[in-house]
């Protein structure tokens, strides 16, 4: 084969993989978004908002950066913390400036352009506005959009930042926003023991975990569905019998009927993810499934699933619940939270 043959070839097999630049695939640590092969469609508007490298750059300074607080001591890192796949370890509720304290857990951030409704509560439908809640919220970031935009703009390096992504000197909030959508975007949790297994990449699950995904499979995935291991449905789990502390989904539809339904959540890194629940009321995956097993609380909106005739709860053994969480733990994903792109940047 000529020299001339073997460059055409280099192009078209370059052009089929969609590389352009900077613009390559997640699994080569690039900035060129691509669904899993085993999962759904992403939902995220990528024609309104594509990624780039220096718009996701961007958007990671600005997802560890204080500044977004209104006394610069708060990051969205503070509360999402890549070992444990951007979810928070150390507190029960979010923590926020001036050690204020929310009443919910902080949730994962992974999979979010696959998602169409956001928080326990479904409370935002477009992962653009997402950052708002957590940047003007009293009890989180405490800050307005004006005031974070003020003060980016009299910052020179973000001056810099924002005219590198989006080719012009103007700053505005729904540029951050942008920026903060495609670092959030990429963020794609696909690449765990299960993924390897299921599309056929070599790996193998134990004669355990095998065991565990049939039961998996019979008794949780009519909630946590499809390869996103949630139907992003929201339901009442059985936490409570009233809901006067947080009343979940009927804070934002105002209907009695979703009173104590939060959102399911995805079992993805699940092993990471601790405390468990809307709440964190719980530390251990062992105690969220004795939960289900027997601690179910009636109430009116419970889900029906959870209702065995007279009885409520999840028919499981000792034997079985062990054999599920051997499966559940072959959904940790240990590229996903070493991933150095999404990692704290270093200020030069």
């Amino acid at each position: 084969m000529t020299s001339k043959a073997v460059l055409l070839l280099l192009i078209i097999a370059c052009c089929a993989l969609g590389c352009d630049g900077d613009r390559v695939s997640p699994s080569q640590g690039g900035y060129m978004f691509r669904a899993p092969a085993n999962f759904p469609e992403a939902t995220y508007t990528f024609n309104n908002n594509p990624i780039t490298q220096e718009g996701f750059e961007l958007g990671r300074f600005l997802f560890y950066d204080p500044i977004l607080s209104s006394d610069s001591t708060v990051a969205c890192a503070n509360c999402h913390q890549q070992s444990k796949s951007f979810a928070d370890p150390v507190h029960r509720f979010s923590k926020g400036v001036n050690d204020a304290s929310g009443i919910r857990n902080a949730p994962a951030i992974q999979n979010m352009a696959f998602q169409e409704q956001f928080f326990w509560d479904g409370g935002v439908n477009h992962l653009d506005f997402v950052p708002i809640n957590a940047i003007t919220n009293e009890l989180e970031l405490h800050e307005t959009l004006a005031n974070v935009v003020n003060k980016l703009a009299r910052n020179e390096s973000y001056a810099t930042r924002f005219q590198k992504a989006f080719g012009t000197p103007e700053l505005n909030s729904q540029k951050m926003l942008f920026a903060l959508s495609q670092f959030m975007a990429m963020m794609v949790s696909a690449n765990a023991r299960y993924d390897h297994y299921v599309r056929g990449e070599g790996e193998s699950l134990t004669p355990e975990e095998l065991v565990g995904m049939k039961l998996f499979q019979q008794k949780c995935a009519s909630c946590h569905a499809t390869d996103l291991f949630t139907d992003g449905t929201f339901r009442n789990n059985g936490l409570d019998t009233d809901f006067e502390k947080d009343e979940g989904r009927s804070r934002v539809t105002e209907r009695e009927g979703d009173r104590g339904k939060f959102k399911v959540p995805s079992l993805r890194n699940a092993e990471l993810t601790a405390p468990y629940m809307h709440d964190g009321r719980f530390n251990t995956l062992e105690k969220v499934l004795d939960h289900y097993r027997n601690a179910v609380a009636d109430s009116e909106t419970l889900d029906p699933l959870l209702r065995q005739g007279s009885a409520m709860g999840i028919v499981m053994s000792e034997e079985e619940k062990t054999q599920i969480i051997a499966f559940i733990k072959t959904l940790t994903d240990r590229e996903f939270i070493t991933d150095k792109r999404f990692s704290a940047p270093v200020v030069k």
